[in-house]
């Protein structure tokens, strides 16, 4: 492995211990655990859900995702209600509570967001794009769950302009945009092939 992969992982990992313990204080105080938390913002971003699909995304055994959910239950921060879909199942849906207790958490810890804030646009849009394209090659290895990434949607048109500043193109919205405007977890993500992922991780690679 090259000492710059190394440096990376090392600095990864010290990002990692530093979230993880920031959001053990910050979730604990409002009575929850990361788990829990990490529920909550799922539902939030993408709506009710049933259990395996809970799972699944989270990266996460069907019995823990249980727990979680029981515990949360118990607290009424969620509830259960029928799959409109399917009679027999039942998806899990933020209450009124848990949509209030969920929007008052921090989306990450503040002296972090605040570093990144500082970053000049270019350097946190190279950033977001090397995240994207790192996320996607674990996606893509099955290390980690399945993301709505703009560079594996359908949508996404990698240079198709000659602005640098907004080379690459929406076509959900028709629109031109930046790194710095890259989506890790989009609403309107549609996977595209697994050809098209890897033209789309070629071109990236090459002008990058």
């Amino acid at each position: 492995m090259p000492d710059t992969s190394r440096q990376i992982a090392a600095a990864i990992g010290r990002l990692t211990l530093y979230w993880r313990a920031a959001s053990w204080q910050t979730v604990a105080e409002r009575g929850l655990n990361p788990a829990q938390a990490e529920i909550l913002g799922h539902l939030a971003r993408r709506g009710p859900a049933r259990q395996v699909s809970l799972a699944a995304a989270l990266g996460v055994s069907a019995a823990s995702l249980s727990d979680s959910v029981a515990s949360l239950l118990a607290k009424g921060l969620v509830a259960r209600h029928p799959d409109p879909k399917d009679g027999r199942a039942v998806r899990v849906a933020l209450t009124e509570t848990g949509a209030a207790l969920q929007a008052a958490l921090p989306e990450a810890p503040a002296p972090l967001l605040s570093a990144l804030d500082d970053l000049p646009e270019t350097e946190a849009g190279a950033a977001l794009r090397a995240l994207s394209m790192l996320i996607r090659a674990l996606q893509e290895a099955r290390a980690i769950p399945v993301q709505r990434l703009c560079v594996t949607c359908t949508y996404f048109q990698p240079y198709r302009h000659d602005d640098a500043a907004a080379p690459h193109h929406c076509g959900f919205v028709d629109a031109a945009f930046g790194d710095a405007a890259l989506r890790i977890d989009c609403a309107d993500h549609e996977d595209t092939t697994e050809e098209r992922r890897a033209a789309i991780a070629a071109r990236l690679a090459a002008v990058g």
